[in-house]
């Protein structure tokens, strides 16, 4: 019997073992895969790892309150956001404001804007055009423009200002959201190629020039592969977490415990 992301859910909201349990077991490594990948200078500490578990366990998590109809690819999109709001975040030594990135990149097409917003989410150009199904030198071009003019907008200018100023741009842009935003359901039909063609104008005419929107829908195309060949924690792996979460550990099946036994 398959147990889904939409049972976990129901059940971490039940605050029921089963959905902690599963939880612990496929979604820590995609934690490690958050932590590794944003905090690329350090390595996956336990502290970290056991701060943002026993956060999401706390009565005012928000993160079991609500179901998409694709229940984990949204949940792993939030489960994203919860992990970098954890993050520590040093001002950048040269920083920028999403309201000046806006308004330099507004010239570029929505691909093109996506393009430069991966690079504030530490991707390279080589795995930014896996995820868009671009070249990397293309994306490397497009990088380049987006950098003059970014550096025509600004005081001062480095070539990896965004990078630096990922953090601080995401939470704005995350912050940003309006009434006229698109549900993460509507990006992931377009990565699905479920949109129809009238459907997808309309969404880009909106996402083009709503930075919110770029950061959501920049954030789906990183849970598709997020989530590409990452295999859950073994019993004993997973062991320690469960604990952590004050799961009650349980005992084998009655025929577990007599073949244990004969042997």
């Amino acid at each position: 019997m398959i147990y889904t992301c939409y049972e976990m859910i129901r059940d971490c909201r039940a605050d029921r073992d089963e959905g902690w349990s599963h939880l612990a077991a496929n979604y820590v490594p995609i934690i490690r895969k958050l932590l590794a990948h944003y905090r690329p200078a350090r390595p996956v500490d336990a502290a970290a790892l056991n701060r943002i578990l026993t956060a999401l366990r706390q009565p005012e998590s928000e993160l079991f309150l609500s179901l998409e109809p694709a229940p984990e690819r949204w949940f792993v999109a939030e489960l994203r956001q919860k992990v970098l709001a954890s993050l520590e975040a040093p001002p950048p030594d040269i920083s920028i404001d999403i309201e000046t990135l806006a308004g330099a990149l507004e010239p570029l097409t929505l691909v093109e804007k996506q393009c430069a917003w991966l690079e504030s989410m530490l991707y390279t150009s080589a795995e930014a055009g896996a995820m868009l199904r671009m070249s990397p030198q293309t994306v490397e071009k497009i990088r380049e423009k987006a950098g003059a003019l970014i550096r025509g907008q600004s005081d001062s200018w480095r070539r990896t200002l965004l990078a630096e100023n990922g953090v601080p741009l995401g939470r704005a842009a995350s912050a940003a959201a309006t009434a006229e935003c698109f549900s993460a359901k509507i990006f992931l039909d377009v990565l699905d190629g479920r949109a129809t063609w009238n459907g997808r104008e309309q969404m880009e005419r909106h996402v083009s020039r709503c930075w919110h929107c770029i950061d959501h829908f920049c954030r789906m195309v990183e849970v598709v592969e997020l989530l590409r060949g990452v295999q859950p924690l073994r019993d004993a792996e997973a062991e320690p977490f469960r604990a952590l979460l004050g799961i009650r550990a349980s005992k084998p099946p009655a025929w577990k415990r007599w073949l244990a036994g004969g042997a």
